[in-house]
């Protein structure tokens, strides 16, 4: 068995666009998935923000494979600061349960923060729902810590 990364093409969006709604649906019942789930911060479809990555200098998207097959997939934007600096910022990140630790999840990450280095970012921000303590070992791992924490207050609309 094979892990590898490469940069996604167009003739993966059918399956990065699978990946990415897998993604987003593993997170809906964990702690403060419900909403996030709803969000887009991208403020578009999966397979227009995917297609839309492909035309923007500024983001990249990643195919992680075991033995050339595709298992999950990665993708990373650079956001200037009101300094001038730039922040990597880790949009999604998902394999495959299947697939998980046997070093993908790791070879997408480790190209990402390549990434980084080469726009001179500052650092890099992802996000992890609290409670999910699996997500936030793995960036631990690469050395992120917290640094941030969303509060939300629900409101009874009814």
């Amino acid at each position: 068995m094979k892990e590898g990364v490469r940069f996604a093409t167009l003739e993966d969006l059918d399956a990065l666009e699978e990946f990415a709604a897998q993604a987003v649906e593993e997170q809906v019942d964990n702690k403060g998935g419900a909403v996030w789930s709803k969000r887009d911060t991208r403020s578009q479809p999966y397979r227009a923000s995917l297609e839309a990555a492909f035309n923007d200098p500024d983001q990249d998207l990643w195919v992680g494979l075991i033995d050339d097959v595709p298992v999950g997939y990665a993708a990373a934007r650079a956001e200037i600061l009101r300094t001038g600096e730039i922040l990597g910022i880790v949009s999604d990140l998902w394999v495959e349960p299947g697939a998980r630790e046997v070093g993908v999840g790791e070879a997408l990450i480790n190209e990402i923060i390549i990434w980084c280095k080469e726009r001179h970012c500052i650092g890099i921000d992802s996000l992890a729902l609290p409670g999910n303590r699996a997500t936030k070992n793995f960036f631990e791992t690469f050395g992120f810590k917290a640094r941030l924490l969303t509060v939300h207050h629900p409101l009874d609309t009814q």
